[in-house]
């Protein structure tokens, strides 16, 4: 079997959390120009993403989630309360979230991280900086960072 950290086994599976249909278009469009298409998948509720991340319904079928971007104004499940059941459930609590929010004060910024999230992004302003953006999480995330699979003997 091979080592779930080896380069040739690093198809990992990316989890966008983002309500905003126009949105999520735009970066599953840069996604796509990045070469990133194949390992983003996305929902645009907490619950969805919770169900995605756990495999249920609809998502049983889905590769297990090694990352996770979430928008932090989410309506219905806050992202506060993904994150929450993420860190509460050893089965997930290993799996990196990135919150993004539009609005970036240093009273959320420190609420993001008293939940344990990896790293807090101000939503960017437009098309170009959203691109700039989604490179730099690529380069680090993908090629720099290395993740941790929570059970390397089930990855599909």
């Amino acid at each position: 079997m091979a080592d779930c950290n080896d380069d040739a086994s690093r198809h990992r599976t990316i989890l966008l959390v983002e309500d905003n249909p126009g949105d999520a278009r735009l970066v599953e469009e840069i996604c796509d120009d990045l070469n990133l298409s194949s390992v983003l998948h996305t929902v645009s509720t907490g619950s969805e993403a919770l169900d995605f991340v756990n495999q249920r319904g609809e998502h049983s079928d889905v590769p297990p989630t090694d990352l996770v971007i979430l928008d932090w104004h989410l309506s219905g499940l806050s992202a506060k309360e993904v994150v929450s059941e993420l860190n509460d459930d050893p089965a997930h609590a290993h799996i990196p979230v990135i919150v993004v929010t539009g609005t970036v004060t240093e009273k959320q910024v420190r609420e993001v991280y008293e939940l344990n999230v990896n790293a807090c992004l101000p939503r960017p302003d437009g098309p170009d900086e959203l691109r700039t953006t989604i490179r730099a999480f690529k380069t680090f995330w993908l090629s720099t960072a290395r993740l941790p699979y929570g059970n390397c003997e089930n990855r599909r």
